[in-house]
């Protein structure tokens, strides 16, 4: 039988490839992202990892953060709030202590200013890095601790720690704000935390 050439041609895009929800990353699996980074002197890396866990942010907004959005008179601050490309509704987010760290350890070493790029693309000036250029850093992390990248994204980083908070307080409204979701729905569909307390509580039951 001979098919159509259009047919042959366009493969679908998924073909080969694991589709759907992207997985958070594990407490220990963190660590050890972090160590090998630490280990590399991989600066950027470092910082944009430990940034893309606190922020909670969609790649999209991520990669355009400024230096400004993160200081002030050369001071890493321990809270920043953005307006969301997405939704263009502001959202906040923590800055703890280790990644505070590694920003002032990488703003430094870069020379940046207040209002550069926080993560200036190296291919072109005055731009950051792409959405796609953080995806494969993403890639890359998980690969090299051993884990398969297309069970992973960077939207397994938006999600780890709000499920991890999750999984902790069960307060699905407190993950709602920090995720910068308008309702309630939007937060238990992306967390998937129906499932997981159904499951939970039918593995509880012997009968």
């Amino acid at each position: 039988m001979s098919f159509p050439e259009h047919v042959l041609r366009d493969k679908p895009w998924n073909k080969g490839k694991l589709v759907g929800q992207k997985a958070p990353l594990k407490q220990e699996q963190i660590w050890s992202i972090r160590i090998r980074l630490e280990m590399g002197k991989k600066l950027r890396d470092l910082a944009l990892f430990n940034l893309a866990l606190d922020s909670k942010l969609r790649g999209c907004d991520l990669v355009k953060l400024s230096v400004r959005d993160v200081s002030r008179c050369d001071d890493i601050l321990e809270r920043s709030q953005v307006v969301q490309q997405k939704t263009k509704r502001p959202v906040m987010f923590e800055i703890t202590k280790k990644t505070r760290e590694s920003l002032s350890e990488w703003i430094i070493s870069k020379g940046l200013k207040s209002l550069d790029y926080l993560f200036p693309s190296n291919q072109k000036i005055n731009e950051h890095i792409t959405t796609r250029q953080y995806s494969r850093l993403v890639d890359n992390w998980v690969s090299s601790i051993g884990l398969d990248h297309t069970a992973y994204g960077t939207h397994s980083m938006r999600r780890t720690k709000p499920t991890i908070l999750y999984k902790q307080t069960k307060n699905l409204r407190a993950v709602q704000i920090l995720l910068g979701h308008s309702r309630l729905e939007s937060t238990v569909r992306y967390l998937g935390v129906e499932i997981d307390d159904a499951l939970e509580l039918s593995e509880q039951l012997e009968i």
